[in-house]
């Protein structure tokens, strides 16, 4: 017979799913990771986020992962900054290219990709881009693989896929157990909610928040006078491969030329893949109040068509990418910002630009320096303010207000919109999921409700499991980074 009981649920299964699994079942707990998608990954593997960018605290996890994935043939590589719009000399380059540009660079390592903050005065100049942002190119296929063997390494993961669940049982703030789709009946002492859109956390009845709060509701200085539905834009990835036989591809019938959403076409950010193809990401291909007003499938059919014109514009102007041929077009739409939950505290803007030593939190899990970054016109926001310093997410925005036996590890965690629009990247939320599944196995071993553990504790925990809390960098940390080699 199926199991229906175990010591932690997981559902969704993107970045912060696979941590909270992972770092569980590593510490002992029976685990049961359930994803609605085919596949796990997210939008890491199935909404074409195939590169890690540059940023603080990109440890523990991060990195067990970057290891495997470096023992297999051209899966995962080091990127640094090629070419730029904003960096066009009209004596050297021949036009004004499309975007910025991340390349393979051999002489990069992993240290080299944890770091984006510090630019002086805030604006990051061409010199500072080019010896500071560092990416992590990785090949989608080999990344699955390499989590899907990490999970049955540690025998204590049932993984669940094409799987969701109807309903969850509620009492005296804990979620009791779940019915899932296949029409089983699930139970654990604790629960993590890992799906962006916190499905679960909504439907258990916590308290949510979507779209720009007002700026008297968190003391945050850049949000609108009024709360507003406006959210960060929508994007869908595609890849393209090199071809022997140059040319433009047709564009599919009753797909205009032109570029029918906006007055132009938008730019893109051009990662190379380590075998060679090219990842390009519209920034963005749909506003987030249009994508809001739309039900998914049409919102993603709409953005296949632009997709569709915009390659066609880019191999008709610009001749280099006569040299590609469309390969693949994300099956999911990459979505930057969702349903938050109200947690215990809200990371905000505040806490953001006061970085570390100016936050003051006792119990942050992990730390983060991406810029407070937002795409997209209808915003009513500046694009992007970098960060003179890194913050720490506290382990509190992971516990929604008035649970017990609830986490939340994903870009739906207890951030304001201006927060989130930091804090939301692959490596964070893989973080976020590490110290999910951290908590829940120290709060099993200490016979603790999930808002009782010991904070002092967990980071104890994490250090322990190469996660970075402290800054700067301990010396200890650092030369496990450096040898990218070790089993």
């Amino acid at each position: 017979m199926a199991r229906d009981r175990f010591d932690l649920i997981v559902v969704g299964a993107g970045s912060g799913g696979l941590g909270a699994a992972l770092a569980a079942a590593r510490q002992g707990l029976d685990v049961q990771l359930v994803e609605q998608g085919d596949r796990l990954g997210g939008t890491a593997v199935r909404g074409g986020v195939h590169c890690w960018e540059a940023g603080a605290g990109g440890t523990g996890l991060p990195f067990d992962i970057y290891r495997r994935l470096r023992r297999r043939p051209r899966a995962v590589a080091i990127s640094s900054y090629g070419r730029h719009m904003c960096w066009q000399d009209a004596r050297t380059r021949p036009y004004r290219f499309p975007g910025g540009e991340q390349v393979i660079d051999p002489q990069r390592r992993y240290l080299d990709t944890l770091q984006r903050h510090g630019a002086p005065d805030g604006t990051p100049t061409e010199d500072f881009v080019r010896r500071t942002w560092h990416g992590v190119p990785f090949e989608p296929d080999e990344y699955l693989e390499v989590v899907h063997q990490m999970l049955a390494e540690t025998g204590r993961c049932t993984v669940l896929t094409g799987t969701s669940f109807a309903d969850v049982m509620v009492e005296n703030g804990r979620v009791e157990a779940l019915l899932l789709t296949s029409g089983a009946q699930v139970t654990a002492p604790a629960f993590v909610d890992a799906t962006g859109d916190v499905r679960l956390c909504r439907l258990a009845g916590c308290c949510t928040l979507i779209g720009q709060e007002a700026a008297e509701a968190f003391g945050e200085p850049s949000a609108p006078s009024q709360p507003n539905a406006r959210l960060n834009g929508v994007t869908l990835v595609f890849r393209v491969t090199p071809t022997v036989f140059a040319g433009v591809e047709a564009l599919p019938t009753g797909i205009p030329e032109h570029c029918w959403w906006r007055t132009d076409f938008p730019a893109s950010s051009f990662v190379t893949y380590p075998r060679g193809d090219l990842n390009v990401n519209m920034l963005p291909t749909m506003e987030g109040d249009e994508f809001v007003g739309m039900r998914t499938p049409a919102a993603y059919q709409e953005c296949r068509r632009r997709v569709l014109a915009y390659w066609h514009h880019l191999q008709a102007e610009y001749e280099e990418f006569r040299a590609f041929r469309l390969l693949w077009i994300a099956p999911w739409l990459g979505v930057r910002e969702s349903h938050r939950t109200v947690c215990q505290y809200m990371l905000t803007e505040n806490d953001i630009r006061a970085g570390l030593d100016g936050q003051g939190h006792p119990d942050a899990i992990c730390i983060a320096d991406h810029a407070l970054d937002t795409h997209g016109s209808g915003t009513g926001r500046p694009r992007c303010t970098e960060l003179a310093a890194p913050y720490g997410v506290p382990y509190r925005c992971l516990l929604p207000r008035g649970f017990r036996n609830l986490l939340v590890a994903c870009r739906g965690a207890g951030f304001t919109s201006l927060a989130a629009s930091s804090c939301r990247l692959s490596r964070t939320m893989l973080q976020l999921g590490q110290a999910a599944g951290t908590a829940a196995a120290l709060a099993t071993r200490l016979g603790l409700e999930l808002p009782e553990v010991p904070v002092a504790a967990l980071r104890e925990r994490l250090r322990q499991q190469h996660v970075q809390v402290d800054w700067p960098m301990p010396a200890e940390l650092r030369a496990h980074l450096q040898d990218e080699e070790a089993p």
